[in-house]
């Protein structure tokens, strides 16, 4: 085995680095070894290099398993320009491009293989396996293996069966920058085979960490509007939801603050396009779910903001970590309401299905084989819930998967036990305690980055002097008139968009006049809807009206169509009809539904949500609508599926384009 001396000249040669970290050599020199490493180390420390310099001294495939698509893309940039052959598989190339890849993998023209974990569960890939000469298997940000980790994934656990079946002595390495003591002993366990485990230090004292306690979501918008630009450099803000990073985005668009915002919701393009603008600071901030978290790795940026409160402080920590990796002078910003932590409180709350849940996917899969897709439309559940529940019941030996043909499929375990509730309180009641302990941080006395460093077990004597309870001053929001107006006449401009574009339809993306969530309006619609209250009152009319001149005042509609109704009667029809009145656009109402509905709300996945209006409407003059300007009008938007189906409709039948323009837009629950 090569020495220290012998290895950082190949570093200097290859990476462009003169010399290692010790505790990136010990590292090293284990995996040089043929050991198995758990390397827990703060975010910049080089845990990259722990595998990518021994991958290319060993002889053949090193294979690393990475969560994120963002994270895969960087790491392989960096190490072809430095004429390491890498290459990563992820869901969003082709299959031809994947395919292409893993022959050359086989054929042993890759150092490097980025891989997803989810790829475990493709039968071509671990048939593929087999072929390829593995010299290493890295498993990066590790705690995901764990139940107790903050960003647990069953997939992960699939890796743990392919450590098994490697040869003994050949290197593995799991690393991650936030294990609490627990999660680590679990990662050990399941790895096994005298496992090392190297903890670093974890603390980061180019941090200036403060917490802003606020009593409203307008006050955190208004400080970060007079204050954002102040901050050196660029930075990411984060926030709850992803309707939460459109308000913010629109807001500083309002502001003329240079920003953009980003969640997993977005296309893979538009997802690259942002990760490559923050690497060349195109804005001073992106807005984020935590969907940006692991995966960029951009040495300056100045800071951090946190709108909404984490689920806990491995989940901030890991946040945060993205601050300050050139060591330079970073900022940490945490906003608090007591409010907010009904957020995080119902994620944890809703983390796992009921148990009714479960015991609906035992009995469907007791009467036959199904896959995913499947099960999803057989018991009205959402992709992730049936893939937790799936993952659990295989963990307890409940239902087993079957592969027919290329088909996977799951079919129930004949005098299996019972399911096993006692794991998942267990798991809820340690969530709610790491909650409760980024509650403790948020108002704590004593130094803060001790407090975070002692919580992820890293009890190093060092002197902690860098946030508001030490040598920083307390930051307090002081709340200015003509800011209030400022964000009043804000809420009165900007619109939702409703993103409702297809391949093949004439329909565009249209807007709503408020979010649901976010003011009365929803209290309102409500109130119309489901208590009795009587037609939707005249501020929705006005709201409505306002959000149409803003947008669409110079476009000519020959047309107002509404959407009919599954249980509110005339409401829409009624609204739709004092709107015509107001914008003086002729109205028709002869876009019916042919069958009984349900309302969508009862549907908790698309597959059903489209099944339901599928086919449902029809237009009882068609011709009439040829090469017209359509106005499409609802009240609430929220899936966006019936709006598109009535525009893939309404194309059929020649129309020139259509508009949707909707009362509100739901908030909606989605983190990524």
């Amino acid at each position: 085995m090569m020495n220290r001396i012998e290895a950082e000249d190949r570093l200097l040669k290859t990476f462009k680095i003169p010399n290692f970290y010790d505790e990136q050599w010990i590292t090293i020199s284990k995996i040089l070894n043929g050991e198995k490493v758990l390397l827990i180390e703060k975010t910049g420390f080089g845990k990259s290099l722990c595998f990518q310099f021994p991958a290319t001294v060993f002889d053949g495939l090193t294979i690393v398993f990475s969560p994120l698509i963002s994270l895969m893309r960087d790491q392989v940039k960096k190490l072809n320009s430095l004429g390491i052959n890498a290459k990563c598989i992820n869901s969003e190339q082709t299959i031809e491009e994947n395919n292409q890849i893993i022959n050359e993998a086989i054929n042993g023209n890759l150092k490097i293989l980025y891989i997803a974990p989810e790829r475990q569960e493709n039968s071509e890939w671990l048939e593929s396996t087999l072929k390829m000469k593995i010299a290493m298997v890295v498993v990066d940000e590790a705690h995901c293996i764990s139940v107790w980790g903050h960003d647990f994934r069953p997939s992960f656990k699939r890796i743990i069966n392919l450590v098994k079946l490697l040869p003994k002595g050949l290197p593995i390495l799991a690393t991650t920058a936030t294990a609490t003591k627990r999660v680590e002993n679990d990662i050990i366990e399941q790895i096994g085979d005298n496992i090392i485990s190297i903890r670093g230090n974890l603390m980061r004292d180019n941090f200036k960490l403060f917490v802003i306690k606020v009593s409203s979501e307008d006050e955190k918008m208004m400080w970060l509007g007079r204050h954002i630009n102040s901050f050196p450099g660029n930075g990411v803000i984060y926030t709850g939801t992803r309707v939460n990073t459109e308000v913010y985005a629109n807001w500083f668009e309002y502001l003329g603050i240079s920003s953009t915002s980003y969640n997993a919701g977005l296309d893979s393009e538009s997802r690259v396009e942002i990760e490559n603008g923050l690497m060349n600071n195109r804005w001073k901030c992106i807005i984020s779910t935590n969907a940006l978290g692991m995966g960029i790795d951009k040495p300056d940026i100045r800071f951090v903001i946190h709108t909404q409160i984490p689920q806990s402080l491995i989940h901030y920590y890991q946040e945060i970590g993205r601050a300050g990796r050139d060591g330079e002078t970073s900022y940490v910003i945490l906003f608090y309401n007591p409010k907010d932590k009904s957020l995080p409180q119902a994620f944890i709350e809703g983390a796992r299905p009921s148990i009714n849940k479960y015991e609906k996917v035992i009995s469907t899969i007791k009467k036959e084989l199904l896959g995913e897709r499947e099960l999803m439309k057989a018991t009205n559940l959402k992709l992730n819930q049936v893939r937790v529940i799936k993952s659990d019941l295989i963990e307890q030996g409940i239902i087993r998967e079957v592969l027919l043909g290329r088909s996977k499929k799951y079919e129930f375990i004949p005098k299996s036990k019972k399911l096993d509730n006692d794991a998942f309180e267990k798991l809820k009641e340690s969530k709610l305690k790491d909650l409760q302990s980024m509650i403790d941080y948020v108002e704590a006395e004593s130094p803060r980055m001790k407090f975070i460093c002692d919580y992820l077990g890293d009890n190093s004597k060092q002197e902690y002097i860098n946030c508001d309870n030490t040598s920083e001053k307390k930051i307090n929001v002081k709340i200015k008139p003509e800011w209030e107006e400022k964000l009043k006449d804000f809420r009165e401009d900007k619109f939702p968009i409703l993103e409702v574009e297809s391949k093949g339809s004439k329909i565009v993306n249209g807007i709503a006049s408020s979010f649901y969530g976010v003011s009365d309006v929803g209290k309102l619609i409500y109130s119309s809807k489901y208590e009795n209250g009587g037609d939707y009152p005249e501020t929705l009319l006005n709201l409505f009206v306002k959000a149409y001149s803003k947008n669409y005042k110079y476009e000519n509609f020959d047309v107002i169509i509404h959407i009919p109704p599954s249980i509110s009667g005339n409401l829409v029809r009624h609204f739709a009809s004092k709107v015509s009145k107001k914008l003086k656009i002729p109205i028709s109402h002869d876009l019916i539904k042919i069958r009984e509905t349900r309302q969508q709300k009862e549907f908790e996945n698309n597959y059903l949500k489209a099944e339901n209006i599928s086919d449902a409407f029809e237009f009882k003059n068609p011709t009439r609508l040829k090469n017209k300007n359509i106005l499409l009008i609802d009240d609430v938007f929220d899936s966006g599926v019936t709006i598109k189906e009535v525009g893939k409709y309404l194309s059929k039948l020649g129309v020139s384009k259509i508009t949707p323009l909707v009362i509100a837009k739901t908030v909606g629950g989605d983190v990524l």
